[in-house]
């Protein structure tokens, strides 16, 4: 009995977990909009333009988000990091739960994006890989 009842318990523990949206970040090869938002891409060539946006399900009180632009220093995505760009975004009124943009990146290689959130600048929000090639 005292098993049953343990592994019933431990059943309703992991089936009831509390799922919720999390904030993401698309990237797209042309401006974001309704009819080409999953057309998303990773691969990106030198010297064009990196479309993105950030989705935020979680209302930001402060309306101030924070991007980093990280770059590893090879290619494969190991070793160390230079910071290529940091932006500090006010949330518009009509952008509560999204903002969107675009970069552009003029050196090949492997890129990590990040958001922060300035209610809690050490926790990140959300972040994305992308590659940038030289074709």
């Amino acid at each position: 009995m005292k098993k049953l009842i343990f592994t019933a318990l431990t059943v309703m523990i992991l089936l009831s977990g509390c799922t919720s949206d999390k904030a993401s970040i698309i990237f797209n090869k042309h401006p974001i909009s309704e009819k080409n938002i999953y057309d998303y891409s990773n691969i990106f060539t030198v010297g064009r333009r990196i479309y993105y946006v950030v989705l935020i399900p979680e209302k930001v009180q402060s309306r101030y988000i924070y991007i980093q632009v990280i770059k590893k220093d090879n290619d494969y995505g190991r070793l160390g990091y230079n910071l290529v760009m940091t932006r500090n975004v006010r949330l518009k009124d009509e952008e509560v739960n999204y903002y969107t943009d675009y970069i552009v990146l003029n050196e090949k290689g492997y890129y990590i994006m990040k958001v922060y959130s300035k209610d809690k600048p050490q926790k990140v929000l959300t972040s994305a890989e992308f590659y940038v090639s030289p074709n």
